[in-house]
């Protein structure tokens, strides 16, 4: 039964990234697609590259972490850009990252820093791309692709889906896939939480919900 879910959840998640594309709005994620292990048309190198908000917000992390703190290799970002990313951020660990513009046939992709504890520049991204259905999706992604990036994905969404604090901490919990926390994992998700509040003026409408949020 488990190898037959196992095999659910993958073609699930290919279905999902082949057959509609990063780009497409035409519903939101399954649960089998949030929680898969890696999307099979992840980019190179990249591991737990999921879904959050279709067409509108992945998160990722490096297969075997990101030691030097370096970010996406110029390969990673080209590929994104070809596939129609208009921004990715590294959330708390890319201090030796080059962070820069790529360009590719299909246009642009900025890279920037961002803080799992100052989540607004984020949600602020998220939100111009949900108002601009002509901009391409957002990727945020961190060393791992389990602590930092998931809880940036959990609060966008509590901010945009209308999630409980609860029911995202949740996700962000079952999304780690059992790593570790540094002083516990309540505690670490609690205390990026404590940081966050529902910013009144992103709010979007109920279409543009049914269009990107979780089924």
């Amino acid at each position: 039964m488990k190898l037959l879910s196992a095999i659910l959840i993958v073609l699930s998640s290919a279905t999902f990234a082949t057959a509609e594309g990063f780009t497409s709005r035409s519903g939101g994620p399954s649960e089998s697609q949030m929680m898969v292990r890696n999307m099979s048309s992840a980019p190179d190198g990249m591991a737990f590259f999921r879904p959050v908000l279709s067409g509108v917000l992945y998160r990722g992390g490096f297969s075997g972490g990101d030691k030097a703190r370096t970010g996406l290799k110029t390969s990673q970002r080209q590929e994104l850009c070809q596939d129609g990313f208009s921004q990715s951020f590294y959330a708390d660990f890319g201090k030796n990252t080059d962070y820069s513009v790529a360009s590719c046939a299909t246009g642009q992709m900025s890279y920037a820093a961002a803080r799992s504890s100052r989540p607004s520049n984020v949600m602020k991204a998220v939100h111009d791309v949900i108002t601009s259905p002509g901009k391409g999706p957002v990727l945020v992604h961190c060393m791992w692709g389990v602590h930092s990036s998931g809880a940036l994905s959990a609060m966008a969404l509590v901010q945009f889906c209308g999630w409980s604090e609860a029911r995202a901490k949740s996700y962000w919990n079952e999304a780690r896939n059992g790593a570790p926390c540094s002083g516990g994992c309540d505690a670490w998700i609690d205390g990026k939480f404590a940081k966050f509040k529902v910013d009144p003026a992103l709010e979007i409408s109920a279409a543009e919900q049914q269009a990107i949020c979780p089924k």
